[in-house]
């Protein structure tokens, strides 16, 4: 069981980073300005490209696309085509992605506690 003693927790002393660290592993994975919103919105269900790209507001049609690229590369999100015309496409997050719950609950419970406004002020 891990330990707290003089106000440090003992887990972020043992781990040594040089052979490759998991935090940093983990965020490559869900990095850029879009990727955890898109992670957000796919926890609510499966989403249309458009559905996606209206909910995130000012993300370009190319940097969505890229961003959902590399979801889908590092086994995310879920693409589906569908065979018909139009084209039909939808994401939805693979388990993996699903697994991010907690991670993306726990930042929009940060970012509800330290909103930018806030942040603005204090610099």
């Amino acid at each position: 069981m891990d330990t707290v003693t003089d106000g440090k927790d003992s887990r972020f002393e043992t781990y040594d980073c040089s052979g490759g660290c998991p935090v940093e592993g983990a965020l490559e994975q869900i990095s850029g300005k879009w990727k955890g919103l898109v992670i957000y919105h796919l926890l609510g269900g499966t989403l249309r490209f458009n559905e996606i790209k209206r909910r995130l507001g000012t993300v370009t049609q190319r940097t969505l696309t890229k961003q959902l690229r590399e979801l889908e590369e590092a086994g995310i999100v879920d693409r589906k085509v569908y065979a018909v015309v139009p084209p039909k496409v939808e994401y939805s997050l693979t388990e993996k992605g699903r697994h991010l719950q907690g991670v993306i609950e726990g930042l929009r419970m940060w970012g509800m506690s330290y909103p930018v406004a806030q942040a603005q002020v204090a610099e």
